[in-house]
């Protein structure tokens, strides 16, 4: 049987609860007609790139599913149907990824980083010192050139009229 990556995007203002349900019954469909589920991701409530239906965010899904191309027909026709639904995709891969999938891994690095200490919140924003130091020590080379001379500056007004 082909293997495909399911993802579905539901309205923000749907509850934790709705989008397990919408889920649970795709899930259904797609073990009904001879599939299987192998790997069920809540990707959780994320900003989206640009506004889809008046939607700002929207709960993320992935499905990495074992299933006949009928099974997903009928997955992606419910998704038009269902007010709920913004947007879906479905990918036939050649083999399906171990372990978590990227964007958990990318989850799972922002937490460690914010665990480190490693982002903007511990940068030291009140000190600026370094900045002044250097912008000193260019002013104090400009200011350390000789002057020019009234030679220099008729010139200059000479090349201007």
């Amino acid at each position: 049987m082909p293997l495909y990556e399911h993802v579905f995007l539901t309205r923000q203002d749907a509850s934790a609860q709705q989008v397990e349900e919408l889920t649970a019954q795709f899930k259904g469909v797609i073990e009904q007609m001879g599939g299987k589920v192998a790997k069920l991701e809540q990707w959780g409530v994320k900003t989206l790139s640009y506004r889809m239906r008046k939607n700002r965010k929207a709960h993320f899904t992935l499905f990495n599913v074992e299933a006949p191309p009928a099974a997903l027909n009928e997955i992606e026709r419910q998704e038009r149907l269902n007010e709920d639904v913004l947007r879906y995709i479905t990918i036939r891969v050649d083999e399906h990824e171990e372990g978590p999938s990227a964007m958990m891994r990318k989850v799972d690095r922002d937490r460690d980083r914010d665990d480190r200490g490693f982002g903007f919140r511990d940068r030291d924003r009140g000190s600026f010192r370094d900045r002044d130091r250097d912008r000193g020590e260019h002013r104090r080379d400009r200011d350390s050139r000789p002057p020019r001379d009234a030679a220099d500056d008729s010139a200059v007004a000479a090349t201007e009229e």
